[in-house]
């Protein structure tokens, strides 16, 4: 096949083209600077320019751009930064498959579990409503940004991701250093539900989203069992071998990350019914699984 691909040099998307391509797909990077060749395509995603020859003959485009949600405190220009870079680059890219005079099979947009808000302990799978909070209205302008290729007949799936267990980026991979250092532990009470995914399963449930045609709409990435940051403080000091005694108070939390604090200390029992429904099996399914998977692929 050939595949178009944003974000194609960050944590998920390098990963993921990487897979591809050494599975014989030829891969387009859509990138925001001049193209450096043949398998590069330009865009501006906040100007709505795509340069259309780059999509032309491409079965499927798997769109994972956007600013990182943890890169910096929440101010109100940065949360504009986050919303332009995955609204508007959305709908550039919407817009542009469905001018296509053949548009692609399937657009795998991203997306986030965070649309779901603070679910506490409740198990929450696609059925579920928007949350509240500014990133479950962000994750909902996000998806309907895409509305313009699903209308034009292109089968839409939204990839909501719960947290990537990964070394080389995201969330998780700040917590590496930090466990070996013997510096982890809990972050609050602890009780908070991650719902986590080892970047291996990752990079294939997309895959599997863009060969199973029976999927569009929303689809849950994260392993079958999410488990409390208790419970991930326990698995880290495990697999690393190092203690996890220590412990970030709430009041630190939020003097140090703001408003972003608020969803570090959400709790999310996200499981991934529609995904496991359709038959994809997960290759690292349990925290410590996905930890030592991490840690690998950091060896290669």
């Amino acid at each position: 096949m050939r595949i178009a691909v944003t974000g194609a040099s960050g944590l998920i998307g390098a990963a993921l083209v990487r897979t591809l391509r050494a599975d014989g797909h030829e891969v387009v990077r859509l990138v925001r600077r001049a193209p450096a060749g043949p398998d590069e395509a330009g865009w501006d995603p906040l100007g709505g320019r795509v340069d259309a020859a780059g999509l032309a003959g491409c079965t499927a485009v798997v769109h994972l751009a956007g600013a990182g949600i943890g890169d910096h405190r929440w101010t109100a220009r940065y949360k504009r930064t986050l919303r332009d870079s995955r609204v508007l680059g959305t709908r550039t890219l919407a817009r542009a498959l469905a001018e296509l005079p053949e548009p692609p099979k399937v657009l795998v947009n991203g997306s986030a579990i965070g649309i779901y808000g603070d679910t506490g302990d409740r198990r929450t799978d696609e059925s579920a409503p928007p949350g509240h909070g500014f990133l479950a209205e962000l994750c909902q302008e996000w998806e309907a940004a895409a509305d313009p290729a699903r209308e034009a007949g292109v089968r839409t799936v939204h990839a909501r991701t719960g947290l990537v267990v990964a070394r080389g980026g995201g969330a998780w991979g700040r917590l590496f250093p930090l466990f070996r250092a013997g510096l982890g532990g809990r972050l609050g009470s602890g009780r908070q539900y991650w719902s986590f995914i080892s970047l291996h399963d990752e990079v294939a449930a997309l895959r599997h989203l863009i060969d199973t045609e029976e999927l569009s709409g929303p689809v849950n990435l994260t392993a079958p069992e999410p488990v409390t940051n208790r419970e991930v403080t326990a698995a880290m000091g495990r697999v690393l071998r190092r203690p996890a005694f220590a412990a970030v108070p709430e009041a630190a939390l939020r003097l140090a990350l703001g408003e972003l604090a608020g969803d570090v200390l959400a709790s999310q029992r996200v499981v991934p019914a529609r995904l496991s429904a359709s038959g994809f099996t997960f290759a690292f399914p349990s925290v410590d699984e996905a930890i030592r998977a991490a840690l690998d692929e950091g060896r290669r």
